[in-house]
């Protein structure tokens, strides 16, 4: 597998940015895209054709990680495509503005393989209904938390990946337990328990301080990486 961040801003995108986007490559030639947040879109496009995604999974329906669906819509639309979804099917408004023909919403908990790739979900602690995700191919396996605010439940899930992208918004001193999102240390902390091979920290806000996130994650787990657009690990 090949990953390529498309996008990783928390909230909102920065300049130039995008919020969450994250396009895994299988060897087999198949692709899937983790959520598809604000300003993802463009930055896909610059890649490959949306449309020849095998799917595209969405951990939960906040803006930050789903709004350009409906942009995507459009160009679906005019090309006379159609693309698979998988999504949590809550009652959230930004879901009832995804439904029609051009994509063909499933749900989550029911993924249990994307082209050649084995796809496993594990509901995560959020303000709204979210889920992890969890691709293996050819013994290799890569494990996006999507947005989470509680790391213990997630430790057997993320056992043993050889890469954790994982949510990490706040330093340790901004950190409280009615914050959303998990702090840089806590995501070390959950890659250390579950002896991944590697970390990303990711959802940092624009107005974050992506240097001292990192260094608080290597603090704990040395091999930590902080997600950039562009940035492209080979699995």
């Amino acid at each position: 597998m090949e990953l390529t961040v498309i996008g990783c801003d928390g909230a909102y995108p920065g300049a130039n940015g995008a919020c969450s986007g994250y396009l895994v490559r299988s060897r087999s030639g198949g692709s899937v895209l983790l959520d598809c947040g604000s300003g993802v879109l463009s930055k896909l496009m610059a890649l490959m054709d949306p449309a020849l995604l095998d799917a595209i999974v969405i951990t939960h329906w906040h803006n930050d990680h789903a709004s350009d669906l409906l942009v995507l819509r459009y160009y679906l639309l005019i090309h006379q495509k159609k693309l698979t979804i998988y999504a949590p099917l809550d009652d959230s408004p930004l879901l009832q503005l995804c439904r029609g023909e051009e994509f063909d919403i499933k749900d989550i908990a029911q993924v249990n393989v994307i082209g050649s790739m084995a796809v496993s979900v594990q509901s995560v602690a959020h303000s709204v209904p979210a889920y992890a995700v969890r691709l293996t191919e050819n013994g290799k396996s890569l494990v996006y938390t999507g947005d989470t605010d509680r790391w213990k439940n997630l430790t057997d899930f993320c056992r043993q990946a050889d890469l954790l992208i994982c949510d990490a918004s706040f330093s340790t001193d901004q950190w409280h337990e009615k914050l959303p999102h998990l702090s840089a240390q806590q995501a070390a902390m959950l890659a250390r328990e579950a002896q991944v091979k590697g970390l990303m920290i990711t959802h940092c806000p624009p107005t974050g301080d992506r240097h001292s996130l990192l260094r608080e994650a290597r603090a704990v787990f040395a091999d930590s990486v902080s997600a950039a657009p562009g940035l492209r690990l080979a699995l």
